[in-house]
């Protein structure tokens, strides 16, 4: 028993002789040690100033002033970091030699300056050997770096404030008031972090895993979660990354506003339109290579309205990304980028909107899209099954239509937006099997038409909103349909007894071609065959003023060898309420036309009979009446001439 005694005052003494040597070690050596561990582990200059203080409870430290590390050589930028105040938790050993262990790290007001040279090298990059001042390895010595002797059990970084420069690009990106917490107990093990971004007051917290810290300095693949959450909504993403870069996993995404999430992070402001990005849902699997090639596959988007599946690949290397894509869309709807101006009052009579057409995304990437959707709203024109491959250059987007079905027919041609130098919207189309009467109703607010139609159309719009372009078009194109009907008007009614007050008119045949100029539609030849009558047309349709002034002019054929009735019909006023009224005075022209030629030819001729009476005067074969008064009166006065010299010799 007393030597268990004798062992516990033994224990005893050297517990006391070791915080006794602690309590005694002057703060400004602990302070030493870890600048000369950090240094040589990391390869650059660490000094420490200021009052140093050495604690005990409840881990073994120091608490230093000021604390700078030295940058790149190749950087004149000043320290890659440094602080107001730090405090450094170590184990004891430390003390005695060693690779350093930090139990525990707290900067206070760091600055952390990251740099990435012209050649692309980088200055956090720790502990490199055999590299020159150019970035090149010295003589035939390949360039290594050293494994870094370091662990964190935690390090709590507040009030961060970390700038990246890009000075090949001239890039400057700043991170301000971010608080970081790291725990990285074991080098090649875990490493876990939460990072708090106050970038526009609201935070937005980073947090995740690095699944093998010692492999991923080393330049390794290893894995890595991490989630991105904000105001707004969340990014996430699980699966495999390297430093070069190299990513390959699952991006996931849930975002209730868009915009609140992207303000969050002083990204600028954005107002993303319901439908288009205002909130998404969805993910894709995500590749990117060294090369900065992006690949997406199984992708699924909810854009709150709008939903898209498909895959994508994008060259990040350019000036601007180049996209190869193939999206699918189920009901997809654009109304809220056409049709008429709400703010007017959203009658039909209101106008095109003149909200303005924002096409400056037309410059974000160049490349190809293929879309296949199901439907497509675009508010005045509804679409179906539609197909088509957009060519995107410059500011410039050409779709070719492959397969757009629409009002029962078949649309086939191209659509182009170019923005290169303000925006313009042109194209040429075909259409086959349109029904008139739902295309009409939907594009003009005419309900009053039904055929079935085929036609073609070229034409050209200028302007920054849909009521510029509509009032700036110009172009040609010509229609022709089969059988039809006119709601409204009985034109063998209106041509028999005057009647406008309504009914139908079925037509067999009907063919026209228009002009298009400054938003006005110009037809001169439309030519209707019906049962009972023909009729013709000529006038214009303002596309831009949404009204028409139109001649319809139906003549009643009675028989092969008879004379017809011919009854125009004026159309004039809005879209929407068009007045349809008799044109008299027209009627009157046309019907009264060959009445009028037979009275002024009985008068003619009746005059004629006078003339030859009272002046006995017949003209001559092939003579006009006048020629055979000239010459009569000639003679006259011939005679009286000689008449006269006769007597003046006599």
């Amino acid at each position: 028993m007393r030597w268990v005694f004798r062992l516990i005052g033994l224990v005893v003494v050297i517990v006391a002789i070791v915080l006794g040597a602690l309590f005694f070690l002057p703060g400004d050596r602990i302070a030493k040690i870890a600048a000369e561990q950090i240094s040589k582990a990391t390869g650059r200059q660490v000094t420490m100033s200021g009052e140093t203080k050495i604690s005990f409870y409840p881990v073994l430290g120091v608490a230093t002033g000021a604390v700078e590390v030295a940058n790149a050589d190749w950087s004149d930028a000043g320290p890659i970091f440094t602080a107001d105040s730090l405090k450094i938790g170590v184990e004891p050993a430390a003390l005695f030699g060693g690779d350093i262990r930090i139990t525990g790290l707290e900067a206070v007001g760091p600055q952390i300056r990251l740099e990435r040279a012209a050649d692309g090298r980088v200055n956090w990059e720790l502990g490199v050997e055999g590299v020159a001042p150019s970035g090149q390895s010295e003589g035939d010595t390949p360039a290594t770096a050293n494994r870094l002797s370091l662990t964190l059990d935690r390090a709590l970084i507040k009030g961060a404030y970390l700038t990246y420069t890009d000075h090949g690009t001239g890039e400057v990106q700043a991170i301000r008031d971010m608080d970081f917490d790291l725990r990285w107990p074991d080098y090649d093990g875990r490493a876990t972090f939460d990072v708090v971004l106050r970038q526009a007051g609201d935070p937005v917290t980073v947090s995740g895993h690095l699944e093998q810290v010692g492999a991923f300095i080393d330049g390794a693949v290893t894995d890595v979660v991490a989630n991105i959450e904000g105001p707004g909504g969340r990014l996430g993403f699980d699966g495999r990354a390297g430093l070069q870069p190299q990513v390959q996993g699952r991006f996931d995404i849930d975002m209730s506003d868009t915009s609140a999430f992207v303000a969050a992070l002083d990204l600028g402001a954005v107002d993303l339109p319901q439908g288009f990005g205002a909130g998404v849902r969805g993910g894709a699997d995500v590749t990117l290579t060294q090369e900065m090639r992006l690949s997406l596959r199984d992708m699924t988007l909810d854009l709150g309205g709008n939903a898209l599946s498909g895959a994508a690949d994008i060259e990040l290397a350019g000036d601007v990304p180049r996209v190869n894509a193939q999206l699918d869309a189920g009901a997809l709807d654009l109304s809220q980028f056409a049709g008429a101006d709400g703010e007017a009052g959203g009658g039909a009579d209101s106008g095109w909107s003149r909200t303005p057409i924002d096409a400056s995304g037309l410059a974000l990437a160049n490349g190809e899209v293929a879309l296949v959707a199901d439907s497509i709203d675009l508010g005045d024109l509804k679409l179906g099954t539609t197909r088509t491959l957009m060519t995107l250059d410059r500011s410039r987007a050409v779709f070719s239509l492959r397969e757009l079905r629409a009002y029962d027919g078949l649309i086939t041609g191209e659509f182009v937006a170019n923005n290169r130098a303000g925006l313009s919207v042109g194209g040429n189309m075909n259409a086959e099997g349109i029904n008139l009467e739902r295309f009409l109703a939907d594009a003009m607010d005419i309900t009053r038409f039904a055929a079935s139609a085929n036609g073609e159309v070229e034409f050209l719009g200028v302007g920054q909103s849909v009521h510029a372009i509509m009032n700036s078009l110009s172009g040609k194109g010509a229609m022709r349909t089969g059988r039809g009907v006119i709601s409204g008007i009985d034109l063998d009614r209106l041509m028999r007894a005057g009647d406008v007050s309504g009914g139908t008119t079925v037509f067999d045949t009907l063919s026209a071609s228009f002009t298009m100029d400054k938003g006005h539609l110009y037809n001169r030849d439309l030519a209707m065959k019906l049962p009972l009558a023909r009729a013709e047309g000529t006038g214009r349709v303002g596309l831009g003023a949404r009204d028409i002034d139109y001649l319809f002019t139906p003549v009643l054929l009675e028989g092969e060898n008879s004379r017809g009735l011919a009854i125009p019909v004026r159309i004039e006023g809005p879209w929407a309420s068009p007045r349809i009224k008799p044109d008299l005075e027209k009627a009157l022209d046309l019907n009264l036309k060959a009445e009028r030629e037979k009275l002024e030819q009985k008068a003619e001729e009746r005059l004629e009979r006078e003339v030859q009476k009272r002046l006995k005067v017949t003209p001559k074969e092939g003579q006009s009446l006048e020629d055979a008064v000239n010459e009569k009166i000639e003679d006259k006065i011939e005679d009286k001439a000689k008449d006269v010299l006769r007597k003046l010799f006599e």
